[in-house]
């Protein structure tokens, strides 16, 4: 407990699903955050929520396509705590009926989802960046996703963008490592939250059970747990690093699906 004791975070898609999770779970560690979200409505609920909890947080409107939102975002962590400690770089997706395959994708949902997955992400580093450097130093992270790890046969504009985020975080680790910044991100495979019930059929959310290596599907909390290390000091010399959080489903070949007993 009280692993990021006094930290302040910001977390944009904070929420709901893997966001929400990992601000709850931020402030019972001891850490003030400030939730953004696209609607007003649900951030003030979840940031209401932690205070309720005896936590600190602020729920705020923001549209991480917009540069001035997004600095607005930062602006409350300074002027409501003080400092800001850590950047997580959460919001991201796709529409799967218009990100297809290559040749029939929606080109106009292409160009959106850079925005809302790659520029969304450079524009949190890039503003976070110099009040990290004030506090002295923190953490940074953002969510890729297992996505961008391999091909598939649809949702092509999503892997590609998740792809630029890992690469992205490579190159904020590098460039600003002497500032004692670290820049990881995290790629969660199929997780249990509300937007995986709502737009997957059951018997895929099941398919994806049977190629995972372990017999369930992850919780929005399994994934709230590494964020959180990645915050704290135990994790002061871990940068630069893509962390997979997938309940084993990327680690092994087509071949060990054939061999699978039963």
């Amino acid at each position: 407990m009280n692993r990021v004791e006094g930290q302040v975070a910001v977390i944009t898609g904070g929420a709901s699903g893997i966001g929400r999770a990992t601000a709850l779970q931020l402030a019972a560690e001891g850490a003030a955050v400030v939730i953004g979200d696209l609607s007003a409505k649900d951030a003030n609920e979840a940031a209401e929520e932690i205070r309720a909890a005896g936590g600190r947080a602020a729920g705020v409107a923001v549209d991480v396509t917009s540069e001035d939102s997004l600095a607005g975002l930062m602006q409350t962590a300074i002027s409501k705590f003080g400092r800001l400690d850590a950047m997580y770089n959460h919001v991201g997706g796709s529409n799967p009926r218009l990100d297809l395959d290559i040749v029939n994708m929606d080109m106009d949902e292409f160009d959106r989802t850079m925005l809302l997955n790659v520029r969304s992400t450079v524009l949190g580093c890039r503003l976070a960046i110099p009040h990290l450097i004030e506090a002295g130093g923190g953490s940074i992270i953002n969510t890729a996703s297992v996505g961008g790890l391999s091909g598939d046969f649809t949702q092509t504009a999503y892997g590609t963008a998740k792809a630029a985020v890992i690469r992205l975080t490579q190159y904020v680790a590098t460039q600003y490592g002497q500032h004692r910044i670290r820049c990881n991100a995290v790629a969660p495979g199929a997780v249990m939250t509300p937007a995986l019930r709502d737009n997957l059929p059951a018997e895929m959310i099941e398919g994806i059970r049977k190629h995972n290596a372990l017999p369930f599907i992850g919780s929005p909390e399994d994934v709230a747990n590494l964020m959180v290390f990645l915050a704290s000091p135990e994790s002061r010399y871990i940068t630069g690093q893509l962390m997979v959080v997938d309940g084993g489903m990327s680690s092994h070949s087509t071949i060990a699906e054939i061999r699978r007993p039963g």
